[in-house]
C-alpha cells in the first residue's frame, strides 16, 4: 500500500536535482521491495531528508534507512544497527557504536546484492527488538518530523 503511496514524501524531496530525486526514489523501491510489510517513516530535518523502514513506528526498530543531505547532497543507504550486522562484502562504513551506511553517489556503484543481504540481516535483527507484538503495524507510511528550519546551500 505505502510503497506507491509516494505523495507524503515528494514535497520534501522538492529542493534536491531530478537525478537525486530519481536514486533516492529508486532506493525507496529498493527498501519496500525487501521490506514490504514494513512502515517508512519519514523524517524531514534539519540537515536531510531521511527514510527508515521499521515493523513498528518506532525509530528504535528501524531495519535500514536513506537519507540525503540538505548540504552535501550525499545519499546514503544505512543501518539502524549497522554495528551489528556481519558484513563479508565490506560495503558498510562508519565508526559510530551503532549506525553504518553506503554512500550511494549513483545506481550504477551501489552494491545491490550486498545491501539485499544486510536488509534481509537487518530486518530478522529489527523484528527481534519488537518486545510487544501489539506495536507491530504493517505498510504504512508515516511521516514522524518537520523541521521548520532547513539548511540551505
Amino acid at each position: 500500500m505505502a510503497k506507491q503511496d509516494v505523495h507524503l514524501l515528494l514535497p520534501f524531496l522538492e529542493p534536491f536535482d531530478s537525478g537525486k530525486r530519481d536514486l533516492v526514489l529508486w532506493l525507496r523501491d529498493f527498501a519496500w521491495d525487501l521490506c514490504p510489510t514494513a512502515n517508512e517513516l519519514i523524517y524531514d530535518n534539519y540537515n536531510a531528508v531521511a527514510l527508515g523502514w521499521s515493523p513498528t513506528d518506532r525509530q528504535s526498530h528501524t531495519a535500514c534507512t536513506l537519507s540525503i543531505g540538505r548540504t552535501s547532497m550525499n545519499v546514503l543507504f544505512g543501518f539502524y544497527w549497522g554495528t551489528s550486522l556481519q558484513d563479508p562484502n565490506k560495503v558498510l562504513r562508519g565508526g559510530g557504536n551503532q549506525f553504518r551506511s553506503i554512500l550511494v553517489p549513483d545506481l550504477d556503484t551501489f552494491p545491490k546484492r550486498a545491501a539485499e543481504q544486510l536488509v534481509h540481516e537487518a530486518y530478522t535483527l529489527s523484528l527481534s527488538k519488537v518486545k510487544d507484538s501489539r506495536q507491530l503495524m504493517v505498510g504504512q507510511t508515516i511521516v514522524k518530523s518537520i523541521s521548520a528550519n532547513k539548511r540551505v546551500k
